[in-house]
């Protein structure tokens, strides 16, 4: 089991924010990438939205980055650590302009680029973009197709209904062969039947812990399975959150669990096929006591889970 970092103040979700994460900067962001990577963590992963509608503020909060934005600073801020999205929604811009934007980070980074893309949830954001919201499937289908195929080919060319292009040089190319790793994040039938196609990892979100096994089986029975699924991220405050953003109440999520609790959570997440996780940011009294309880993580939980 790999641990990705908490990094505090990424959002504002009611179901997960803890009150002492609004006064985190973007500054002490920084710090605490570094900070995380010598503890060991392996991953930071960035949440995106672009637009909040008021109306969804209660629950979502309206404090979110760009992802490649915020993932690129993290990737400079360090040396090993990964990073990722969490997520990136896919057709939310032209897949050569976020094609050459992942490029570029994982050129600058050495290769320690992830993208976990989604189709997105929150019709209103899409109409502010003026983005057909119930196209945006078939919109991701061909924008990754598009995207991987500018990554990959030396003459790339794409022909589809969203997306087409020739002619055209496409560089720098990824420094991970045969490209990014891929990640889908998302429950739907349609969002594992595309990871089964494309993807090298799978983020579940609505989806309960205990039926991941047969969700992964779901997935490798495709009949276009590609044969590389790798890696599902599951963190432990992931089932506080149910769609929409509403708050949930489970107990086996809750911040501040003890070491036991912890690790016996983490185990049991690895025994369904979960490769990553993260530790949810308890209630503290600041970011001192943060860096305190992600060095207690680091030398108590880690080495039990590793």
């Amino acid at each position: 089991m790999k641990l990705a970092f908490a990094m505090p103040h990424m959002l504002e979700l009611k179901a997960t924010m803890q009150p002492w994460e609004t006064a985190v900067t973007g500054a002490d962001q920084t710090a605490l990438a570094k900070w995380a990577e010598k503890l060991g963590f392996e991953m930071i992963a960035v949440p995106e939205h672009h637009a909040i509608p008021r109306d969804h503020v209660a629950l979502s909060g309206a404090f979110y980055f760009s992802a490649f934005t915020a993932m690129s600073h993290f990737a400079g801020a360090t040396e090993r650590l990964r990073v990722n999205s969490c997520i990136a929604i896919l057709p939310a811009q032209h897949p050569i302009v976020t094609a050459k934007a992942l490029a570029t980070m994982d050129w600058l980074s050495s290769g320690r680029v992830t993208v976990t893309f989604a189709v997105g949830w929150l019709e209103e954001e899409f109409a502010l973009l003026g983005i057909p919201f119930h196209e945006r499937g078939a919109m991701a289908d061909e924008y990754i197709q598009a995207i991987i195929t500018l990554w990959t080919q030396e003459n790339p060319e794409f022909e589809g209904k969203y997306v087409s292009f020739r002619d055209l040089a496409f560089e720098p190319k990824p420094v991970q062969k045969p490209h990014i790793p891929v990640w889908f994040g998302g429950d739907a039938d349609a969002v594992l039947r595309r990871t089964a196609r494309h993807a090298q990892g799978w983020w579940p979100f609505l989806t309960r812990p205990e039926t991941i096994p047969e969700r992964l089986d779901f997935i490798r029975s495709q009949p276009d399975y590609n044969g590389c699924l790798e890696d599902v991220f599951y963190g432990i405050s992931t089932a506080r959150v149910g769609e929409g953003h509403k708050v949930l109440d489970d107990p086996r999520a809750r911040p501040g669990q003890s070491k036991d609790e912890l690790i016996a959570r983490l185990g049991e997440l690895s025994r369904l096929g979960v490769t990553w996780s993260s530790v949810p940011i308890p209630p503290l009294s600041g970011i001192e006591a943060y860096r305190d309880y992600t060095q207690w993580i680091a030398e108590e939980i880690m080495p039990a889970v590793r």
